[in-house]
């Protein structure tokens, strides 16, 4: 399902913040880039997967049972997302380690119905630029558990997303941590 959102009610709020998100598929580098840009002195966010996922663990949940179930999971990090960036004043420069977005791609990934909750927070979705990053070789740990095939597929989905809701996007190619850095900075 598309969430369906007026083009001009969206492009008139796409640019009303000075956020940039910083997405991909799963193992594109994008904490990697995140923490390099929180070392140059930019306010940053984390990643909230990974954060629920540590979070469910500290209560004794393993992560395949984390993973299992899949809409409580999806919620989890939806709410960890709306939570942050409702948080966050529209006038700071912030580089968003994933945005509410990237919700609606693991929705279509996983097949689940798209919710209210979901739909409105898309909807109330403010970005100024959306930076995708190129993917790199798969590498996963214990809370990455994708294989190339899937990868691919989610990575596919976060820039179907994007260029549905219609906010600007920039592809970053693979290259050194620091030459993406400078990319990113050369081009917001």
């Amino acid at each position: 399902m598309l969430i369906e959102v007026k083009n001009d009610t969206m492009n008139n709020k796409k640019t009303n913040t000075n956020w940039y998100v910083i997405t991909g598929g799963p193992s594109t580098g994008k904490t990697t880039v995140i923490n390099m840009l929180q070392e140059r002195g930019y306010k940053t966010t984390i990643e909230h997967a990974r954060h629920y996922i540590d979070t469910m663990r500290d209560e004794g949940e393993t992560v395949e049972e984390i993973r299992n179930n899949k809409i409580k999971f999806q919620l989890g990090v939806l709410d960890m997302q709306i939570e942050q960036e409702a948080s966050i004043q529209p006038g700071d420069t912030i580089f968003l380690d994933r945005a509410i977005p990237d919700a609606l791609a693991y929705y279509r990934f996983l097949k689940l119905e798209v919710d209210d909750m979901l739909t409105k927070a898309i909807q109330n979705a403010h970005y100024k630029k959306i930076f995708i990053l190129d993917r790199l070789p798969l590498i996963n740990d214990y809370a990455r558990l994708e294989n190339e095939k899937d990868q691919i597929k989610i990575h596919r989905l976060i820039i179907e997303v994007y260029e549905d809701l219609g906010f600007p996007i920039v592809f970053v190619p693979v290259l050194p941590p620091d030459e993406r850095v400078e990319f990113i900075l050369n081009n917001i």
